[in-house]
């Protein structure tokens, strides 16, 4: 079948005039698809123009849209579930003081055991994404996480249970370096900055979720006890926080590997149908219609052979050739850079942020014990605590706990959405270290204040202003993380920079803890120092803000 067509339709839609030649194609042809094409390419969705096309300019001409918002709910909601596993920590330990028999020490180890493990997992499984690809990774932690926080559950005993939040956290080590990656390898550059805070911001969605939970479950007499086996409150709710893990890890399987990533394999053929895809759902129009035919890399793109990993020794190789190349100029002033600025930021961060829960129950416990009154300050509260209350023995533990503290735990984390839409907004404008240094500032600040409130009410707004301020920064060292590292060592960077955050997350509880007790308030003055310091270290980075990705 041969189908022809006057050229004087197309002409004359763009002014021109008379009859042009019948311009005609050999083959079989469906019309309307011929027709729909034609349409695209006079009103601008498909600029024709556009054969050949390197990494940013493919991307742009996929659009933006449906599949875009897509990928961010799936890789925000991971980014939820690795904050919910992280953070519902800090309400399990007032509640499972008595069961666990918990005294401040072993809180702040049950604190820790999860950076732990994440230390161990973040290089491993960072390091597996760069050799095997980001989306198959991050299905395995996925599901591997969701396992090994139902197990926890179950465990009676101290010990049982610190080594299932060791393997929930080797697990979940490897979510925060590859999911970034994945989903920074999908934004054009002019988005990427507000595309990366909006999923940023999930980490906050993940805080409310936690703290919401918390308050409807964790006060409930509701459970099963026995002699030998308990199964209360605390441990549904943390079963409870275990579901978001398995919905991501089951929609991941409808999504496509990082084209990105697929191009520093020199697989262009399977990166050209990711694009088609792309181009497809965001426009509505066949993949056939997408205007790129083939793709190209720079000229100093790394050679890979796609059948290479297949073999474990080669997967390994690649691997230990990737570390190598991260510790080797001109990489290596990054990498130190942004080690040590995931070493102080997660010190504050982790340091005070999982212990407000802990904080306001004791200011509760201190108003219980004095007829009401609260004016202390948080030094006196701690020695209160400590050293004649329910932390004073462990015959005086105690795991009753007001509705009122899951309250004002949830208007902490709740304090951060004004700032993480703050972020979305101005991050492609005001730049990554904008953000980082105005936080780090505004948390440095709000730490010291909290050695000088008097009471539970100002530990409240304190406590809020630093969750709002700590969070847009948050959301810029991700960013900035994430795009200072060329994409065949991305995976690879950012596990080792989380490695460091999680060594931050370790110092920051166990440390700052017993310095709390110990040597009050000398831990405030301490995470004022780190965050600023660590804020001002983001100067020596190179701007990457409405950069093409390296």
């Amino acid at each position: 079948m041969r189908v022809c067509r006057s050229r004087h339709r197309r002409l004359g839609r763009r002014g021109g005039g008379g009859r042009g030649p019948r311009q005609c194609t050999g083959g079989t042809l469906d019309l309307d698809r011929y027709e729909k094409k034609l349409d695209a390419v006079e009103n601008g969705s498909f600029p024709a123009t556009k054969e050949v096309a390197d990494f940013e300019q493919a991307i742009e001409l996929t659009g933006y849209g449906k599949f875009h918002y897509l990928l961010l709910v799936v890789c925000g909601f991971v980014s939820t579930s690795e904050e919910m596993d992280v953070i519902c920590m800090s309400f399990i330990l007032p509640s499972a003081q008595c069961d666990l028999k918990l005294n401040t020490s072993s809180k702040g180890w049950l604190n820790s055991i999860i950076f732990i493990g994440m230390m161990a997992g973040a290089y491993i499984w960072g390091s597996l994404a760069d050799a095997l690809g980001r989306r198959k990774v991050l299905i395995v932690i996925s599901f591997m996480n969701a396992l090994c926080i139902v197990a926890s559950t179950f465990a009676q005993s101290y010990g049982v249970f610190m080594f299932f939040r060791f393997l929930n956290g080797a697990a979940l080590g490897g979510s925060g370096p590859v999911i970034w990656s994945y989903f920074a390898e999908f934004q054009p550059k002019n988005k990427r900055g507000s595309m990366l805070s909006s999923m940023a911001a999930f980490w906050t969605l993940g805080n409310l979720f936690v703290a919401s939970l918390a308050w409807m479950i964790i006060p409930q007499d509701i459970g099963y006890r026995s002699p030998t086996f308990l199964y209360n409150s605390w441990r549904i709710f943390l079963a409870i926080c275990s579901i978001p893990s398995v919905l991501v890890a089951v929609f991941l399987f409808f999504l496509p590997e990082s084209p990105k990533f697929l191009l520093t394999r020199n697989d262009h053929k399977k990166a050209l149908e990711v694009f088609k895809k792309i181009y497809a759902t965001n426009t509505g129009n066949d993949p056939e219609m997408y205007p790129v035919k083939s793709l190209v890399t720079k000229s100093n793109a790394i050679e890979h052979d796609t059948k290479k990993t297949t073999s474990f020794k080669s997967m390994t190789e690649e691997v230990a050739h990737n570390t190598k190349m991260i510790f080797m100029p001109p990489i290596l002033k990054y990498t130190w850079i942004s080690i040590v600025i995931n070493l102080s930021f997660h010190i504050g961060y982790y340091g005070l942020m999982m212990w407000f829960p802990e904080l306001f129950n004791r200011f509760d416990e201190y108003a219980r014990a004095h007829n009401g009154s609260e004016q202390a300050l948080v030094c006196e509260v701690t020695e209160f605590v400590v050293k004649t209350g329910s932390h004073s023995h462990v015959d005086l533990c105690s795991d009753k706990i007001e509705s009122g503290v899951f309250l004002e735990s949830f208007i902490t984390v709740a304090a951060a959405i004004p700032s993480n839409i703050f972020a979305v907004l101005g991050m492609d404008t005001l730049g990554r270290k904008f953000f980082l240094v105005f936080s780090t500032m505004a948390s440095g600040i709000c730490a010291v204040g909290l050695s000088l409130i008097t009471s539970k009410r100002q530990n409240l707004i304190v406590s809020a202003i630093f969750s709002s301020a700590i969070s847009c920064g948050n959301a810029a060292l991700d960013c900035l993380i994430t795009e200072i590292f060329p994409t065949n060592l991305r995976a690879t960077g950012m596990a080792i920079s989380m490695v460091a955050a999680r060594l931050g997350g370790i110092i920051g509880n166990i440390v700052i803890a017993a310095l709390l007790d110990l040597y009050c308030p000398l831990p405030t003055y301490i995470v004022a120092v780190l965050l600023i310091g660590g804020g001002l270290l983001c100067l020596l980075l190179p701007n990457t803000t409405r950069e093409p990705l390296t």
